[in-house]
Formats: structure tokens, C-alpha cells, sequence
């Protein structure tokens, strides 16, 4: 059949961008609210109890149309019952309640129990089945919302500290995307509310897909220099505006990110290195730059715009204690003749204490 034809093309499309939405179930996740399966079941068991209302309503309000096998008026017990065996499917058999105990039984007991047959046989094959659906709409509803977000490439030590300092200063789970070949690891994202892209970052179209050409910045954590470089220039081709911060092992390396469009470049393994010298002369100063770098508690470094009391005077004069200014894109550090006093549409980097 052409239609058939037309949705395997378009399954097995090399291109993910070119690809519908329903065949990006599995590569593209995104979170949603999680709940419990109990309360789910409750939440189910309560439409279905709004539709017997509705049901027996209808049929209360035009029971002179209706009539039994003994040809008697119907009564609001009458309507509950017959509303009861419609829903469930149950029709009408050779055996049937005539009494109004009997139909009562048939009502507080039999249909629960059916009820609750349905839900317990029925109810896991239905949510299976519609999850593909239920995807493919979060998917297309995220393509055409996304936008200002961070993409984080490789969610390794790295990538998902870097995560966690984001979060830690009060970015949304919703706003950052985690790209990474290894399922496992974005299983682990998805569950603490990414938005995940399973794919090689080198590859232009996998970049598109997790909405590189629309967000603010980058994080590229690759496990290898050669990766990163590759990943920061197509990166930089797709987001000319966009901030790309690259972590890598060797030095050497770092004029080759320069020259992809990195705007910067952490050079893990000598940062590294300068914290273990330091600790054994001076261990506070390496605790102390550990409690900078984490934003949940203690100190950290923090940046703000300067305000309309501050200009004119002396950054050091400040009630913060300022690390260095943002002037026309330049960092400037305190101390430096260019910076001996502020001026309107600075930027403060500063030191904050974080609240408990």
C-alpha cells in the first residue's frame, strides 16, 4: 500500500529531522509527570463513576420510556442496574435479578468485581498501547515550544555534574537537554525530568533534534578531545549566537576548540591536577574552591547587573565582595585600571552566600 510504503520511508530516514514524530519515540523522551499506579486506578474508577451518574441520570430522567420484563415503572434502583449492566458490557441474559435485593447485590458487588476485572485485564494492555501516543504528542508539542534551552552533550561524571550546578542554580529540569548514544544514562536523566536525545552529537541532525539552532547555550562533556572538537563545530554552525562551553583532558587541544567556536574551553585533567598540588600545601584553599563550585550550600559564584546606586564608585567598595567585571563582552578583573570604577551596564561577578 503507498501509505505503508510512505511511513516505513519515512521510519528508516537516515535525516532524524526529517522523520514524523511518532518515529522519534524512543530517540527524542520527554518527561512527564510521574504518579502513582494506585492513584492512577482511583483516578480511573472515578470517570467511571461519572459516567454511571451521567448514565443513570439520562435514563431516570426518561424512564417512562423504558419498562422491565414485568412491565412496571421504572425506579431509581431500576435505572442504577440498568446503567450498571450497560456499561459493563453485560447485556441482558436468561437469568435476571427481579428482585430489588437482588439487583442491589448486583449492584454494590457483582459490577465492582467486574469492574475491577476489567481495570486488573484490561487496564495494562490499554496504557501500553497508548504510551507510544501519549509520546508522540509530548514530542510534538516540545519541537514546537522548545526554545532558550541548554543542550548538555554526554552525560558522563562531567556532564552530569555540570547538570547538577545548573540545577543547583535554579535552572528547570524542562529547560536543559541531554544528548548521549548510552540508554542507561538516559534513563537516569529522564527520571530526574530532562528532556533526553539518544544519537551521536557529531551528527548535524541529532543536534537539530535536540533543538540546537534555538537555545541559549552548550555544554559539550565529551569522553574524547577528537569528539568534542567535532561536536563544537557543528555545533557552532547550527547556533552561531549561541554560548558553547567544552570540557577536555589536554591543553593542546585547546586552541583547536578556539578555533571550532568555543567561547569556553575547562581543561579537566589540569584543573584537576592544580587542586591535588594545592591540597597539600594548602587544603582550605581547595576546600573553599569546592564550596564555590557547589551551589547548594555555602558560598558561590554568582552574577548580577550593577545597580543605578553603584555607578561611579569602586568595585571594591561594595557590599559584595566582586571577583571581576563584564564590560562589552570582556572580562575585566578586579584590580585592573579598566576597572577602578563601575559604569552603567556592567556586570558584577561576585561572591554570595547561599541561604539554607
Amino acid at each position: 500500500m503507498p501509505g505503508s510504503t510512505l511511513r516505513a520511508r519515512f521510519s528508516r530516514s537516515d535525516n532524524l529531522t526529517e522523520r514524523p514524530d511518532f518515529a522519534l519515540v524512543g530517540i527524542l523522551r520527554v518527561p512527564q509527570l510521574q504518579t502513582s499506579p494506585g492513584r492512577a486506578i482511583v483516578r480511573r474508577i472515578g470517570y467511571a463513576l461519572i459516567a454511571l451518574a451521567l448514565v443513570v441520570l439520562v435514563v431516570y430522567l426518561d424512564r417512562d420510556g423504558y419498562s422491565d420484563t414485568q412491565d412496571n415503572e421504572l425506579s431509581l434502583l431500576d435505572c442504577i442496574y440498568y446503567a450498571t449492566v450497560s456499561l459493563s458490557t453485560t447485556g441482558y441474559g436468561d437469568i435476571t435479578p427481579l428482585t430489588p435485593q437482588a439487583r442491589l447485590v448486583n449492584v454494590l458487588v457483582i459490577t465492582p468485581l467486574r469492574i475491577f476485572f476489567l481495570i486488573v485485564l484490561v487496564g495494562t494492555t490499554l496504557s501500553a498501547l497508548t504510551e507510544s501516543s501519549r509520546q508522540t504528542f509530548r514530542i510534538q508539542r516540545w519541537r514546537h515550544r522548545v526554545r532558550s534551552h541548554t543542550v548538555v552533550v554526554g552525560y558522563g561524571t562531567k556532564g552530569r555534574t555540570a547538570v547538577d550546578a545548573m540545577l543547583g542554580d535554579g535552572a528547570a529540569p524542562s529547560d536543559i537537554v541531554v544528548v548521549d548514544t548510552d540508554p542507561v544514562v538516559l534513563d537516569a536523566a529522564n527520571g530526574r525530568g530532562l528532556v533526553t536525545v539518544q544519537g551521536s552529537a557529531t551528527k548535524s541532525d541529532v543536534l537539530r533534534l535536540a533543538g540546537v539552532p534555538h537555545c541559549d547555550s552548550i555544554v559539550v562533556a565529551a569522553n574524547r578531545d577528537d569528539a568534542a572538537v567535532l561536536v563544537t563545530l557543528t555545533a557552532r554552525e547550527l547556533a552561531p549566537t549561541a554560548k558553547i562551553v567544552v570540557a577536555i583532558r589536554e591543553s593542546e587541544n585547546t586552541h583547536l576548540l578556539r578555533q571550532s567556536g568555543a567561547d569556553t574551553v575547562v581543561i579537566s585533567s589540569e584543573t584537576a591536577g592544580r587542586l591535588l598540588g594545592a591540597a597539600t600545601l594548602t587544603p582550605n584553599v581547595v576546600e573553599m574552591i569546592e564550596d564555590l563550585l557547589t551551589p547548594e550550600e555555602g558560598f558561590a559564584i554568582a552574577e548580577r547587573e550593577v545597580e543605578a546606586d553603584e555607578v561611579g564608585g569602586s568595585p571594591r567598595h561594595l557590599p559584595d565582595i566582586v571577583l571581576g567585571v563584564e564590560r562589552n563582552g570582556r572580562l575585566l578583573r578586579v584590580g585592573s585600571p579598566e576597572v577602578e570604577t563601575v559604569v552603567a551596564g556592567d556586570r558584577l561577578l561576585y561572591i554570595r552566600r547561599v541561604s539554607d
